[in-house]
């Protein structure tokens, strides 16, 4: 393996959240190291991902499919619809087992069902009154989420109860 094509490993690691050149540098020397066969892992899994995972039509998530498996479940509850910033937050919903109805993936910072930011909540609180004004009715998470943290990071059951409890 040549100097340029271990560099171009390293750099592309650093692609990844919070990945610097230090940890990217530890990943590439562990992979090469350590585990070639879990790099070829790595590497075809990328590729497929690449390759076959798309958007799902009508939320947004993301499948190998025309429509994700939550949209395409027809017991799902087509008259509630939760609005989460990425498709994260809405795994992160899922796993919960509390909600049954249908999502719809902003795939952006737009935080509806998402993070107590300022940002969120005024966008929730816009978004909100015109939904009102069309007679649908509009919900927030309780807050048991922390403020400002990340739907994927917080704990199942704190979701599970903010679902439960949300005004």
């Amino acid at each position: 393996m040549s100097e340029a094509r271990l560099l171009s490993l390293v750099e592309a690691l650093r692609v990844l959240p919070g990945v610097g050149v230090k940890s990217a540098q530890r990943m590439a020397f562990h992979l090469l190291q350590h585990d070639r066969d879990g790099a070829l892992r790595l590497a075809a899994a990328l590729d497929g991902a690449v390759h076959d995972v798309r958007h799902c039509e009508r939320c947004h998530t993301f499948t190998e499919h025309r429509l994700c498996d939550v949209c395409a479940d027809p017991e799902r509850d087509a008259g509630v619809l939760c609005i989460v910033e990425t498709p994260a937050d809405q795994s992160a919903l899922e796993r919960t087992g509390s909600y049954k109805g249908l999502y719809f993936v902003l795939m952006g910072r737009l935080s509806l069902a998402t993070s107590f930011t300022a940002e969120g909540e005024a966008t929730a609180h816009v978004i909100g009154e015109a939904l009102k004004a069309r007679g649908l009715t509009v919900s927030r998470l309780a807050r048991g989420v922390p403020a400002g943290s990340e739907l994927e990071y917080v704990d199942l059951s704190t979701i599970a109860h903010a679902l439960a409890d949300r005004r």
